[in-house]
């Protein structure tokens, strides 16, 4: 199993798990992250409050975004890590079921690296985590210190 971790933030269970069980049948199996909203990720990703003592330098590969969470939205969130320079390249995909005009030119202004809106279908959302894992995972080269294995 990698240890190239991937940073699931959504509130959502029934999200939670149709993506997880989307990655698997993808044969993804990077360790996966869930945090129930933006607060929680980006407390995660400073190794804070109940994520304390985490090695605050193990980046995920890659964060997967919802965008409309309680606390601290996703919107919120990028905003967040997109001003600190240690965050600031950390790669997000936005992955909701938006499809709001203003969503998506909001996520990118922010810093977004792809926003993908969660397709209905299973098969077709399958395919959709199957592609993103196959550029985020396989072929991108990271600039929070790692590359494609």
């Amino acid at each position: 199993m990698s240890t190239r971790k991937i940073l699931l933030v959504e509130d959502n269970t029934d999200d939670v798990l149709l993506t997880l069980r989307a990655l698997q049948r993808a044969n993804i199996l990077n360790e996966v992250i869930v945090t129930r909203d933006g607060h929680e990720a980006f407390e995660y990703l400073a190794a804070k409050g109940q994520y304390a003592g985490r090695d605050a330098s193990d980046y995920p590969v890659v964060v997967l975004l919802d965008l409309k969470m309680p606390r601290m939205g996703g919107l919120e969130f990028l905003q967040r890590i997109r001003s600190m320079n240690s965050l600031r390249l950390l790669p997000v995909v936005v992955l909701t079921s938006s499809k709001e005009e203003q969503d998506i030119c909001e996520s990118y202004n922010l810093g977004a690296n792809s926003y993908i809106q969660k397709p209905v279908d299973f098969d077709q959302f399958v395919q959709a985590i199957r592609t993103l894992g196959l550029y985020w995972l396989v072929l991108n080269v990271s600039p929070m210190g790692g590359s494609a294995e």
